[in-house]
Formats: C-alpha cells, sequence, structure tokens
C-alpha cells in the first residue's frame, strides 16, 4: 500500500513554484471541531459554515486551490491544540499542502505537527513571548515554520487576539529577518470576517519593509480583491487568505483562480 503522505512530499516537490507568483489560500477555521468563520476575531460570533472540515477541505482541493490554511481557533485561546481530531482528518483527507497554527506554543508542538503531515505550522503568540523559540525551529526545521502577525489598529495581538501588545508588525517582522522564516502571514483583525477588502496599504508596507515572504490575510470580499492583488506592486506578496467570501459566495472560487492562472502565464 501506498503511504499518502509520502506520495503528497514528492507530488509538492514536482510542482515547483515561482515564490512571486500570487497563491490564494482557502482558510479553515476550526471550533468544536466545526468549520466555522468569526467576526472581528470574537470567538461568541462565529457562523458554522461546515460541520465536516475534512469534507471541505477536499471540497477546495478539488476546485484546484494549491494549499489549505488552517485556524485551530479554540487552541489560540487554550495555548495548547484542542481541534487535533479535526486537523487529523484534514491531512487524511487531502494532499495539497496545509500550513497550521493556533496553539502551537512549544517545540514538541511543532514536531509532532510537521511529522504529522503538516507542510508549515504558523507561530504567533510565541514569536512576542518567546522569539527564541521561533528561531531554534527555523533551524530545526527549515522551510517550514512561518509567523503570524496579527494586528489591531496597528498593534500586534496574541493569545488569540484577545491581548494587544505594544510591537507593531514591522518591529516583530524585523526581529527575524534572519532566522529563516518561511512566510509571515499579516492579519489585519479589524477586518477578519467583515467582508471589508484587504489592508493592502499596511500590508505592503511590510512586505516592503522587510525580505521574507508576506501573505495578507483579513478581508478578502470579492474578486476585485484577486485583481488588486494582481497588479504589479502586489508582487512582493506571496499570497493572500480567504475565507468568508468564499464561504458564502461573494467571491467565485472558479473565477478568482481563473484570474491567477491566467496572471501567472502572462508572467
Amino acid at each position: 500500500m501506498v503511504d499518502i503522505r509520502h506520495w503528497c512530499f514528492s507530488h509538492l516537490k514536482m510542482k515547483s513554484r515561482d515564490a512571486q507568483r500570487m497563491i490564494l489560500f482557502p482558510a479553515i477555521d476550526l471550533k468544536d471541531g466545526q468549520c466555522v468563520r468569526l467576526e472581528l476575531g470574537d470567538m461568541n460570533r462565529a457562523t458554522v459554515f461546515n460541520e465536516d472540515p475534512a469534507a471541505q477541505a477536499r471540497a477546495f482541493e478539488e476546485a484546484g486551490f494549491e494549499w489549505l490554511h488552517l485556524v485551530d481557533l479554540n487552541g489560540a485561546f487554550a495555548g495548547r491544540p484542542v481541534n487535533a481530531r479535526a486537523v487529523q482528518s484534514i491531512l487524511q483527507a487531502v494532499c495539497i499542502p496545509v500550513q497550521l497554527g493556533g496553539g502551537i506554543r512549544d517545540m514538541a508542538t511543532i514536531e509532532h505537527w510537521l511529522e504529522a503531515g503538516v507542510r508549515r505550522v504558523i507561530l504567533g503568540t510565541v514569536a512576542v513571548r518567546e522569539p527564541e523559540l521561533v528561531r531554534e525551529a527555523c533551524k530545526r526545521f527549515p522551510g517550514r515554520v512561518a509567523v503570524g502577525i496579527d494586528a489591531k489598529g496597528g498593534k500586534v495581538a496574541v493569545e488569540g487576539w484577545a491581548e494587544t501588545s505594544e510591537l507593531t508588525a514591522i518591529e516583530l517582522a524585523k526581529r527575524f529577518e534572519d532566522a529563516g522564516v518561511a512566510a509571515i502571514i499579516h492579519t489585519d483583525i479589524d477586518r477578519d470576517g467583515v467582508l471589508k477588502g484587504l489592508n493592502i496599504d499596511s500590508t505592503l508596507e511590510l512586505a516592503n519593509a522587510i525580505s521574507i515572504p508576506v501573505i495578507a490575510s483579513g478581508g478578502l470580499a470579492s474578486i476585485e480583491d484577486i485583481k488588486r492583488l494582481l497588479e504589479p506592486d502586489c508582487a512582493v506578496l506571496e499570497g493572500a487568505i480567504s475565507g468568508r467570501a468564499l464561504y458564502d459566495g461573494r467571491l467565485d472560487w472558479a473565477e478568482a483562480l481563473r484570474l491567477i492562472h491566467e496572471a501567472r502565464g502572462r508572467g
């Protein structure tokens, strides 16, 4: 019998991709084992979109998406993995690479998820609290550690967005310039889940201030956002994450992917 995880990794290596080509990451946010979307990061304002996260993941893969973005929302608040069963079911259901954040705050948890088949882990709170853990993880697992920078009012939020630090996104990102971080995932909390459109200005300001690839998150609302991301000044971005707009039909999956593939062809 073929080891599906081994096959998937080999398949991923064959699918080489220019780092400058925009990737659209569909988000699966996990709360109590279900696929949900929050408004402004508020756990009490959650909408359930699918009770079967693995089925949702398969739908995204079948639609032609190249990556999945997973967040263990309960884990982000608890400081440890909570939706592990749902994450495992997704890893078994799809072959496309997965990045995972939420409740990953020690080396043992990092190792566990990378060994389980997660392509890269996203470290958020520990990037502020324990930056040396981020550096050590990057050394041990090159290319497989991303840093999540969630900003509210321009300041970095931690502990599942429950607390705000005094650091700006750029200040935090610059601390890891020489660490080997694979990507910075920049989320504008004030726009997350409310379909106001991406905060392109602040995301580009961050991307142009550092050498680490940046992924935009928070507020992607329509095909107009995709068109904006494909303009020349956004070529510095690795991609963008979309959640609610994909689920409620505001963003046509097929049209978004068609525009991205056309842009690649022109490149």
